[in-house]
């Protein structure tokens, strides 16, 4: 029951955020200048290297919660792409950001697949049951 109630508010969350986009797409300025630049991008690489690092080691180990790492990690790497293509200026800069994206579109699809397609029985601890 729980688990419903969780569902239903995470839909309506998707409901509001439509709005949300709308006051978004008509207050925000067309551009801005950015305080910690280069610490916002290392913080999503920093990310996406966790994310493989963990998932592999999970992976290799047999623990099914490699799934879930690699789905986190799918995620800021698709994440850091459109980053890559919104924010680069015309020219060589917004070409270096299209091969990054590619790169990044790429990670994305493999933890994507491990995500979807790992079926391998988990060696992790299973939970006790009746909790949700």
């Amino acid at each position: 029951m729980r688990t419903k109630w969780t569902l239903i508010l995470l839909g309506a969350a998707a409901v509001l955020l439509v709005p949300w986009m709308v006051v978004l797409g008509l207050t925000l300025p067309a551009n801005t200048e950015v305080r910690h630049w280069s610490l916002a991008w290392i913080g999503l690489d920093v990310l996406m290297a966790a994310g493989c690092a963990t998932t592999a080691l999970l992976g290799l180990r047999g623990d099914s919660r490699a799934r879930l790492t690699s789905s986190a990690t799918a995620s800021v790497a698709v994440l850091d792409a459109w980053f890559d293509i919104t924010t680069a200026q015309s020219g060589p800069a917004l070409a270096l950001a299209a091969a990054c994206a590619v790169a990044e579109t790429a990670l994305a699809g493999v933890c994507a697949f491990l995500a979807l397609c790992d079926r391998r029985p988990s060696r992790a601890p299973a939970s006790p049951e009746g909790h949700s």
